[in-house]
């Protein structure tokens, strides 16, 4: 049994899984409406809401996983990537933790965790997640195979080879990230602009599905000669001109908003939504193709995205892997099921980890 625990930037999270992989537990504490007042996180009001929030978080944790300390094997937390401050709550309190109780401890890579969330399996009963229906999360993470990673969070945007099994480990190989914002990032202001708060992404997604899209409001693709690389600072700049042209540029849309203006809105969010799902999904499948991927797994907290997940498992020729939407987004049990495959290398607890901000995978 592996506790994992994640405070990388505004969710304060556990989560535990057995020896198989099986999910146990999974705790978050979202700071979303704090950070929602300022328009983005604030790192220090990040951590000091962390240090308010882990004790209780992984004591839950605990509860619903209906075990002790004393019926852990491992304790794993996120090292980084991610804020200085938020990661030292977690990589402290994982320690001490540890330490008093004479488990294991061991750091892991954050986006490593992200990928390893598509292969955490459900409790009996419940379902297995979203995969594409020729494929098994079990199949594919049973025996050795090669998939490709799209990595889209708020701060990354990443293609990675990943290689290897569940039961052996996997090597990681980064083939391809942003250049500039991320997927995540990208979303978070475009919302600012369009007025339509904080998180951007599920504000994003609700005001498209108002759209009446009649082609009138085109934005661009960044398609980068068709390298493995992404761009989204040319996509925002955009729709800033582009909501400043239409006078919606920081609309608040209330109930009473004129529907002209929400019409306008619908239509760019959708727009914008659209530019960033067709560059990510054409750009995912053709570095499969091109480093002889079996599968496809689509992991961080833009995989919540609804039309991301469908238009990539309708289009995709293979497999395709994608967590439910509570492994998506920051949790502590993707960070155990990294921590599990940590915990099978031959090792002492690793007390003298620290924080790497600007972690990076493969």
């Amino acid at each position: 049994m592996i506790l994992g625990i994640e405070t990388s930037c505004d969710e304060t999270a556990a989560g535990i899984v057995d020896a198989d992989g099986r999910l146990h537990a999974n705790v978050v504490a979202s700071q979303a409406n704090i950070h929602a007042e300022y328009g983005g996180v604030v790192p220090e009001v990040a951590s000091r809401q962390h240090i308010r929030d882990i004790e209780a978080v992984v004591d839950a944790a605990l509860k619903d996983a209906g075990c002790g300390w004393n019926d852990l094997d491992a304790v794993a937390a996120t090292n980084g990537p991610g804020l200085a401050g938020s990661l030292l709550v977690g990589v402290n309190f994982a320690k001490g933790a540890a330490l008093a109780s004479g488990k294991r401890f061991v750091a892991v890579n954050h986006l490593v965790g992200h990928v390893m969330a598509a292969f955490i399996k459900q409790p009996a009963g419940t379902a297995a997640g979203e995969v594409s229906a020729d494929s098994s999360r079990d199949g594919i993470g049973a025996g050795r195979s090669k998939l490709m990673a799209l990595i889209v969070s708020g701060g990354h945007t990443e293609l990675v080879v990943t290689e290897g099994s569940v039961r052996d480990g996997f090597e990681f190989k980064l083939v391809g990230e942003t250049r500039d914002d991320a997927a995540g990032e990208a979303f978070d202001k475009a919302a600012r602009t369009l007025g339509l708060g904080y998180p951007g992404g599920p504000a994003i997604q609700k005001a498209a599905e108002g759209a009446t899209y009649t082609g009138t409001f085109k934005l661009p693709r960044a398609w980068l000669d068709g390298a493995s690389e992404f761009s989204f600072s040319g996509l925002k700049t955009a729709v800033i001109q582009m909501a400043r042209r239409h006078g919606v540029d920081g609309a608040v849309l209330g109930p009473g908003g004129e529907a002209e203006r929400r019409y306008k809105v619908a239509a760019i969010a959708y727009e914008f939504q659209q530019s960033v799902v067709d560059v990510l999904v054409t750009k995912t499948l053709r570095a499969a193709s091109d480093h002889g991927c079996e599968a496809v797994a689509l992991v961080g907290g833009v995989a919540a995205n609804g039309p991301l997940r469908t238009r990539l498992v309708e289009e995709s020729p293979l497999p395709v892997l994608v967590p439910p939407i509570s492994l998506c987004t920051d949790n502590g049990a993707m960070i155990a099921m990294a921590g599990l495959l940590r915990l099978r290398e031959p090792g002492e607890s690793e007390f003298d980890a620290e924080v790497i901000p600007s972690l990076r995978i493969g």
